[in-house]
């Protein structure tokens, strides 16, 4: 592709050289250079792509794409005012802008997000529409999963991504806008059909990320003015931050009078292997739902998924069918198991996601709730105490093992978790292989019981002595109840 058609709506300071050259790659990473490639200089917290300018040069980058005033030769210089949003306009042009073909739905809010995103996708394709995902859990497509460094890539495998879903056959994309991936214009370079606001509250403050919660909310509220229709939750206080200076249409959902979307009648459903929520639908769309994820919050994500699917030609039976059959990999995600107990996979790995899936979860009136559960090694062992000391309070049963230990003892690890465990007298015991640990609760499962085995979630692997083997807990169960 020539230079000139990947600067087309890249709004330069100044070029220097012929745009008329033939250019092979896109390329961020001063390690993947190749001859005739544009290197764009991106600078990161630990790292600045500007060090690697002339290098790169040397390695055969025909172009570089710079913020900064230096002195370089062998190649054409374009200088920006912000190399991440050029990379962003760039790399669209590269891969043929895909958001023109596909419809696209950008998800921001401090939680939910994943899980948001999975019901859409699970509602569309019971639809007949494709669609593919991209946020935490990576990108998929079908059944094929790619993992990713970030819940919101870099601008380039973004556009990457959603050229592949288009040559898979999707029609529509749905995207975790992260607000670290909104500042940092990983998802510029082209417009939202639709953007969803979830919720708002205190995380990624400090360090490298935001500077404060005003900031914060201001990352999240740049959806909203990159997207043709924004559809907030009107029963959040902060959804007005949201729509500051906002470009869209708006709608609205919520429990709210107020909400065009509104929800009533929620209450939760139990039974065996099936933990969820039902609630009534009525406004723009009236129906009633029921949500094969627990948790009366769920209620909530599934209303924000109905608000954006009802723009799409599918029908109400296709979003009952798509939420009642909800599974997200790794997020209280239900096991199949012989029995009347239930038994879940979730993420939660440290104090604070322990609580909340433990309050969801006690909830639901077990006979028994029985955690899962170890520490990561080489991380503060503040971590190991406060989840020692959360499950013992909110548990009926502690079952302490490994969770990738990485270069420490798992003995010690253990060890560590028992002291904040006997700060409550909870119940526990300790099976150190995790394997074993998680044979003993499938055998002395009883009637009534909530099983969850916490720390793995949508991880298939175990980090330990320094090497990652492949361990997938589906995998592992399987294989238990296969050998009864």
């Amino acid at each position: 592709m020539r230079l000139e058609k990947l600067l087309a709506r890249v709004n330069y300071l100044s070029v220097s050289g012929n745009t008329d050259i033939s250019i092979s790659d896109v390329i961020y990473d001063s390690r993947k250079v190749c001859k005739d490639c544009v290197f764009v200089c991106l600078v990161g917290s630990n790292t600045d792509g500007h060090q690697y300018a002339q290098a790169a040069i040397d390695a055969g980058a025909a172009a570089v794409v710079v913020s900064k005033d230096m002195e370089l030769h062998g190649a054409v210089i374009v200088k920006v005012k912000d190399t991440r949003k050029a990379l962003a306009f760039i790399s669209a042009e590269y891969f043929g802008n895909p958001a023109d073909t596909l419809k696209t739905i950008g998800i921001t809010g401090t939680k939910g997000k994943t899980t948001t995103a999975c019901m859409i996708r699970s509602i569309l394709e019971k639809g007949g529409i494709k669609t593919g995902v991209i946020g935490t859990l990576g990108i998929m497509v079908g059944d094929e999963l790619i993992k990713t460094a970030n819940t919101t890539p870099e601008s380039y495998e973004i556009q990457k991504a959603m050229r592949m879903m288009i040559e898979k056959g999707c029609k529509c994309v749905v995207m975790e806008a992260s607000s670290l991936g909104l500042k940092w214009h990983r998802t510029d370079g082209f417009f939202f059909d639709y953007g969803l606001f979830t919720n708002f509250s205190h995380d990624h403050i400090g360090g490298v990320e935001h500077a404060d919660m005003e900031e914060y909310a201001q990352c999240k509220a740049m959806l909203f003015r990159q997207c043709s229709v924004g559809i907030v939750n009107i029963d959040d206080e902060n959804y007005p931050k949201m729509l500051q200076n906002h470009s869209c249409r708006v709608e609205t959902y919520g429990f709210s009078e107020n909400a065009e979307l509104k929800a009533t009648d929620s209450h939760l459903i139990s039974r065996p292997g099936y933990l969820g929520v039902h609630f009534n639908v009525s406004g723009v769309l009236n129906m009633s739902a029921d949500v094969a994820i627990p948790g009366k919050f769920n209620a909530y994500n599934a209303l924000g998924a109905i608000a954006v699917c009802r723009h799409f030609d599918v029908t109400l039976q296709n979003i009952y069918d798509g939420l009642n059959e909800i599974k997200v990999k790794g997020r209280v995600e239900p096991v199949k198991v012989p029995g009347d107990y239930t038994l879940l996979i979730d993420y939660a790995h440290n104090a604070l996601s322990m609580e909340n899936i433990l309050t969801t979860l006690r909830e639901y009136d077990p006979k028994r709730l029985i955690v899962l559960f170890g520490a990561g090694g080489n991380r503060p062992r503040d971590r190991r105490f406060e989840m020692g000391e959360i499950a013992g309070k909110m548990a009926d049963l502690s079952v302490v093992t490994e969770d990738n230990s990485r270069f420490e003892k798992v003995e010690d690890i253990i060890e560590d978790i028992k002291t904040g465990l006997h700060k409550t007298g909870g119940k526990y015991i300790v099976i150190p292989d995790r394997t074993d640990a998680i044979r003993w609760c499938i055998e002395n499962a009883e009637k009534g019981d909530i099983i969850v085995l916490a720390g793995k979630g949508h991880e298939d692997y175990q980090d330990k002595n320094g090497v990652k083997t492949h361990y997938d807990e589906r995998e592992v169960i399987a294989s238990i109840l296969s050998s009864r």
